[in-house]
């Protein structure tokens, strides 16, 4: 939906969400420029079957969003110059009394890890490696750091050389570099119904376009995927999955729909873009997709979730044909990777501390997420060593009141609009990482007590 102007058919449950997102996609999309005016309230709510307040709320959800402005007396336009592409799902106001924030997806702050930074710092403080002070060659901190790149690549089940990876300052430059080598402005991306919520900003400065996969409860459908590459006329380049927990619907996908998906991707000529934010976190998990077609895919994990969220370093592995593309796009928006970091994750996967604080996340994850079904039921859905947790809404639920609402209660948790692409079920994401575990349970029974039915 990116035309204007929007028909009554056009237009779904709730109907506020689903208005505010054809008006975001026809800005997008060209169909309304900036300076455009938009009909008064009471004119577009007569030409959709609206109520006015159904309108006068979506208008407030694009004004909140920066793509328009109000004026008294005026009427409503399309804003011109720079704005923010998407609101941020988790939480950010000010408050005079800061939340339990169950909205961003951090590991669990374990008193291991704090000791693990001192004793690296200290090491490093008492003899400081020249490299990491001294370094600006790009080539050197990857020969340097490459074996650790490749160890930590293993235990997510991607056997790669070291040649083919390139260390980035995190997964999301690592997502950002591989998008940029898979195609030219105008090409499509298939994604699941709702995804990462970084992805839609990334494509867009990069003119990429994002197209929602029908899925299933075992994530995205292959027939699906294979029926819009075949009827794109050449414009859908890609596949970016998240089949090991990291998705929004908290969901490992099982060994045959990855291997159905991987097949389909050879088949079609579309890349794989694997996007294994948690890594290891997961214990026994089938393999990664990418390691099923690794001439196809660009896979990328890092540390920030799986170890400690200061830990920023990330790994991507990069097929032979785009290796090169991949290292000059690299070279052209962050030159290299921090070594200072490399060398405190290099520390600690060669002393066997990362794979001891792997333990320790999974341990206390496994209880987190049993305190969660109990008080939030089966209908949160997740895995036992997960950062977090989905939870639909009934149909209709007013999902930005729910969540105001728990905030009054001094709760923070993610709106499932933030993660969207076409899905436009209400829903809440509920990360179960930071707070204590005392708060945390005291968060979950808020959250329990506001659900409707």
């Amino acid at each position: 939906m990116s035309h204007w102007p929007l028909t009554r058919t056009d237009i779904t449950r709730p109907a506020y969400r689903s208005l505010a997102q054809g008006v975001a996609a026809a800005i997008d999309a060209g169909s309304l420029r900036p300076g455009d005016r938009l009909p008064p309230h009471r004119e577009l709510a007569w030409q959709l079957g609206l109520s006015v307040q159904t309108v006068s709320r979506a208008y407030e959800e694009l004004i909140r969003a920066d793509l328009i402005s109000g004026e008294v007396g005026r009427g409503s336009f399309v804003k011109s110059g720079p704005r923010e592409t998407i609101e941020v799902p988790w939480f950010r106001a000010p408050t005079d009394r800061p939340p339990i924030d169950m909205s961003m997806m951090t590991p669990v702050a374990l008193p291991q890890i704090v000791e693990a930074w001192r004793a690296s710092l200290l090491r490093i403080a008492e003899r400081p490696p020249d490299p990491a002070m001294f370094s600006f060659r790009p080539r050197q901190t990857m020969a340097l750091y490459g074996g650790m790149a490749a160890g930590w690549l293993a235990r997510c089940g991607m056997v790669v050389p070291a040649q083919r990876i390139l260390i980035t300052n995190g997964t999301t430059p690592a997502m950002f570099i591989a998008l940029g080598c898979i195609g030219n402005p105008g090409d499509e991306i298939a994604t699941e119904s709702s995804t990462c919520h970084t992805l839609r900003p990334a494509a867009s400065s990069l003119h990429l376009k994002l197209r929602g996969i029908a899925c299933d409860a075992r994530g995205m459908i292959p027939e699906a995927l294979e029926q819009a590459a075949r009827s794109s006329n050449g414009r859908l380049k890609s596949v970016f999955l998240l089949p090991s927990g990291a998705g929004p619907f908290a969901r490992i996908m099982d060994r045959e729909r990855r291997e159905d998906l991987a097949r389909i991707a050879v088949a079609t000529g579309l890349i794989i873009l694997e996007n294994d934010a948690l890594g290891p976190v997961a214990a026994r998990r089938p393999p990664p997709i990418s390691s099923l077609a690794p001439e196809n895919s660009f896979y990328f994990t890092g540390l920030s979730k799986s170890l400690s969220p200061g830990l920023r370093m990330g790994f991507l592995a990069m097929p032979d044909a785009l290796a090169e593309r991949a290292l000059n796009r690299h070279l052209a928006v962050a030159w290299m990777a921090t070594p200072m970091i490399a060398e405190i994750a290099r520390d600690w996967i060669a002393s066997g501390l990362a794979d001891d604080l792997l333990a320790a996340q999974r341990a206390q994850l496994v209880t987190r997420n049993r305190l969660a079904q109990r008080i939030l039921g089966l209908r949160a859905s997740g895995f036992p060593q997960g950062l977090h947790r989905w939870l639909p809404l009934p149909a209709g639920c007013d999902e930005r009141a729910l969540l105001s609402e728990a905030l009054a209660r001094g709760v923070a948790v993610a709106p499932g609009a933030g993660f969207a692409i076409t899905d436009t079920a209400p829903a809440l994401r509920i990360c179960l990482g930071a707070p204590s575990l005392r708060d945390l349970e005291r968060a979950l029974q808020i959250v329990a007590s506001l659900l409707p039915g």
